[in-house]
């Protein structure tokens, strides 16, 4: 049976994810801006038309706007696209502009604009820590005790008590390894490394699909290798030993998102699986009714995606700015404001567009083309 949370339940549940993660998020270039002296005019969690809002004995406006797709920190000075001194900026009175972002160092602002993403990923970092200190850590062998017939591993010759040491050039430490690696990887060949009693190994296997349905009706294509463990490991992890891993599952984590975007780009992968605010909404609603758990690690994950997201080379984002900035200090000297602007238009264009296309892409996965198309016909 395909349950399916309500419009509002849903409507709360994404509210409840975006909205502390955009806080968050701004909230990392306020504090680093505020540590060097930078006033802040405003902090908005939403664009748009203010709906609700203070200002600080600071003078700084706290808002929120009507549309939470987003947020901003609006720096003093922050005049022109490029946060470079202009005119208008030089008339300023010495004491205030002082206060400005573009009175900083170069080191300074790369900090303020880099704390946002920074902060995405600390507090992910945060979550998974906890998860780990409260469920332990999988230290399952690499070994196969189970081989599924006219599987994958089966048509490669791969037997019981083999332990695989690499799959795809890539090293195997545990069993996750291996299903992590194999799960966005369906039908791709790739080399296994592997070790039978004392001798090395190696064969090619094209990893197998599987086609799931979950209780929302969601339907998912995963690589599936055809093994299984000889005897599940999990062990207790100490409050020192759960930061680290916290870090290390945003790394691996960072590393999927590289993977797929690169199979998207070399059309391994369909570009119908990039999703936009509508299909987080869902995800968010779906998750939540499962229970806090998933909840929680759906807000990991999408603070991860927005971190990486933000560190992205391209204007208008955190990455676009740190690119000028790596850029001016290789030159010793601010990109032109012309070609700033550029740019900046550019990447307002890109981002409208990809924005335009999961838009698109979303309302294709809720069937609403489909609908159309019925009523035309």
């Amino acid at each position: 049976m395909i349950e399916t949370p309500g419009f509002l339940f849903t409507l709360v549940a994404f509210i409840l994810v975006l909205g502390p993660l955009v806080f968050v998020h701004e909230m990392g270039h306020y504090l680093a801006g505020r540590w060097f002296g930078v006033k802040a005019e405003a902090f908005s969690v939403g664009f748009g038309r203010e709906i609700a809002g203070f200002t600080d004995r600071r003078g700084t406006r706290w808002q929120f706007g009507w549309l939470p797709l987003g947020g901003y920190v609006r720096f003093a000075g922050d005049m022109n696209p490029a946060s470079q001194p202009d005119p208008e900026w030089l008339a300023l009175p010495a004491a205030e502009r002082a206060q400005t972002f573009q009175a900083k160092p170069l080191w300074q602002r790369a900090i303020v604009v880099a704390a946002g993403p920074a902060i995405n990923f600390a507090l992910a970092i945060l979550i998974l820590a906890g998860f780990a200190y409260a469920y332990g850590q999988s230290k399952t062998l690499p070994v196969i005790g189970l081989v599924a017939e006219q599987s994958a591993a089966a048509n490669a010759g791969l037997q019981v008590g083999d332990r695989i040491t690499a799959i795809g050039g890539r090293s195997v430490e545990t069993f996750d390894d291996l299903a992590s690696y194999a799960r966005i990887r369906p039908q791709e060949r790739v080399r296994v490394d592997y070790v039978r009693g004392d001798a090395p190994a190696t064969t090619d296997l094209q990893i197998g699909v599987v086609r799931e349905q979950d209780r929302f009706g969601n339907q998912f294509e995963l690589g599936r290798i055809g093994i299984g463990p000889v005897e599940p490991v999990r062990v207790p992890v100490s409050l020192l030993q759960a930061p680290l891993i916290g870090i290390e599952r945003t790394g691996e984590i960072v590393g999927m998102m590289v993977d797929t975007i690169g199979q998207i780009i070399t059309g391994r992968r369909s570009i119908d699986e990039l999703g936009g605010p509508l299909r987080i909404a869902q995800v968010s609603g779906q998750q939540m009714s499962l229970g806090m758990v998933e909840y929680v690690g759906l807000i990991a994950l999408i603070s991860i995606n927005l971190g990486f997201i933000n560190l992205l080379p391209v204007p208008m984002l955190d990455g676009g700015h740190l690119l000028f900035y790596a850029i001016e200090a290789v030159r010793r000297r601010p990109v032109k404001p012309e070609v700033f602007e550029w740019a900046f238009r550019g990447g307002l264009v890109a981002l409208l567009a990809l924005m335009f296309f999961v838009t698109v892409n979303d309302l294709g996965a809720f069937g609403v083309w489909r609908s159309l198309a019925g009523l035309i016909g």
